[in-house]
């Protein structure tokens, strides 16, 4: 289902706060029926002296209050989650200056983790806020399509699980929908004859227990959450009040953005070069965001960046990548230019927490490698591997060479650490581009 906040306009969504005038700045609403007149100065809350009226405030500070506001009603693993989040909301006030726009993947291990308690704040902040439990994919559609939304997806784990009913529409969405410009075609009109192109760009943060499917992750901001200990206490979730100050740093964030869209769209923001490409789009709006802040934030957006994806970049990689990693350490562990498809299979089906002697080991111990070899060259050939005809003394047959993977493994797996100890010998091989 969709919340009952997911029509109303920006600026005219305020929860339950209806009435409260905010104890810091002292703004509180006027509400009409289908809307909310402009904000009107209330005497009797006078502003403290270090939080001024929106405009007047230093973005940095605004930041950093944000970041507080977080804090006080969820446990984040570590700072740099608190400050990315704070950064992904400030970014949903300005995503027109954006070309691509990051999501977040809020998961943890365990139920009471606090992923929909981090929604609920986000509802209170973030720009156009679309809470979604379930709803039609025809509905979520024409939502996102008609104008600023950022979307609030709780329990995607749920959507994403193998028992779960197909939902491709929702998957297009999220795997297409991180970049300016987007679209998913869907049949509609009058008896769904009609070829129809929906615009799916806009800021989504999708909560869930374990991983998400690799595609949605791999655009994500991971923020992984884990059960709070007495001795991490929180403030209790008041919505009602919390939605008053929530209030004050949304019209914050907007009178500061708005104004500054063209330099956030012009602004070409240094990116950490060890975060992966897809990283560094979803960055990119960020690090200008902390950019045009100023004080500290550069350099705790820089270090977030890094420290959040430089923890999860070999995180859950794909059997193709682990088995190119497995390969080579039975390169470096044989210590030859070349073995034989056969050795090379019994290393494999010797590595210890892994699938290939599930796969492999009873056919390989048998001694019919056929079945194991043409699998495994299948598994290969994505990356421009092939087996080719070794000899190796009087040995002859099907192999490998370890140049055939130099490019995979520069492209996909972290450098080796070098063995200064290690001395392998390296017999003599010929083939048919080494004739021997």
């Amino acid at each position: 289902m969709i919340s009952d906040g997911a029509s109303i306009e920006p600026h005219a969504y305020e929860g339950d706060s209806d009435g409260i005038a905010c104890e810091r700045c002292g703004y509180a609403p006027e509400f009409a029926a289908h809307g909310s007149s402009p904000r009107e100065r209330i005497s009797s809350a006078p502003p403290r002296a270090d939080y001024g009226p929106p405009a007047q405030r230093p973005p940095a500070d605004l930041l950093d209050e944000l970041e507080s506001f977080l804090r006080r009603f969820v446990v984040f693993g570590n700072e740099q989650q608190a400050s990315a989040v704070a950064l992904w909301i400030a970014s949903t006030w300005a995503v027109e200056a954006a070309e691509a726009t990051p999501y977040l993947a809020i998961t943890s291990a365990e139920k009471r983790s606090g992923k929909s308690r981090l929604l609920e704040v986000l509802e209170l902040l973030v720009r156009s806020p679309l809470m979604v439990s379930s709803t039609s994919e025809a509905a979520l559609f024409r939502t996102v399509a008609s104008g600023p939304t950022t979307l609030l997806f709780d329990e995607a784990d749920a959507v994403f699980s193998a028992k779960a009913a197909p939902n491709d529409g929702l998957r297009a969405l999220l795997n297409a929908g991180h970049r300016r410009g987007a679209t998913v075609a869907r049949m509609g009109g009058a008896n769904y004859t009609t070829l129809q192109r929906f615009d799916v760009f806009c800021p989504k943060a999708l909560a869930g227990i374990g991983a998400l499917p690799p595609t949605v992750a791999d655009r994500s901001i991971p923020i992984r959450l884990t059960r709070r200990t007495p001795a991490e206490p929180v403030e209790r979730f008041r919505r009602r009040e919390a939605a008053s100050e929530a209030r004050c740093l949304r019209d914050a964030l907007a009178a500061w953005l708005t104004p500054n869209l063209k330099a956030l769209g012009d602004a070409r923001p240094s990116i950490p070069t060890e975060i992966n490409d897809r990283a560094q789009d979803g960055w990119e709006p960020l690090l200008a965001l902390a950019d045009l802040a100023g004080g500290s934030w550069p350099q705790k957006a820089r270090t977030g960046a890094l420290e959040l994806h430089g923890a999860t970049s070999d995180e859950d990689p794909s059997y193709g990548v682990r088995l190119l990693a497995d390969i080579r350490g039975a390169f470096e562990e044989h210590g030859s230019e070349a073995m034989f498809t056969a050795d090379l299979l019994a290393a494999l089906v010797a590595v210890e927490d892994e699938r290939w002697a599930e796969w492999w080991e009873k056919e390989v111990v048998a001694g019919r490698t056929k079945g194991p070899a043409s699998q495994l060259s299948r598994r290969l050939k994505p990356y421009g591997i092939g087996p080719t005809k070794l000899r190796v003394g009087e040995r002859v047959g099907q192999g490998y060479r370890r140049a055939s993977f130099a490019d995979a493994w520069a492209r996909y797996l972290p450098a080796p650490v070098p063995d200064t100890n290690s001395e392998h010998g390296t017999p003599q091989v010929s083939g048919p581009e080494h004739p021997g």
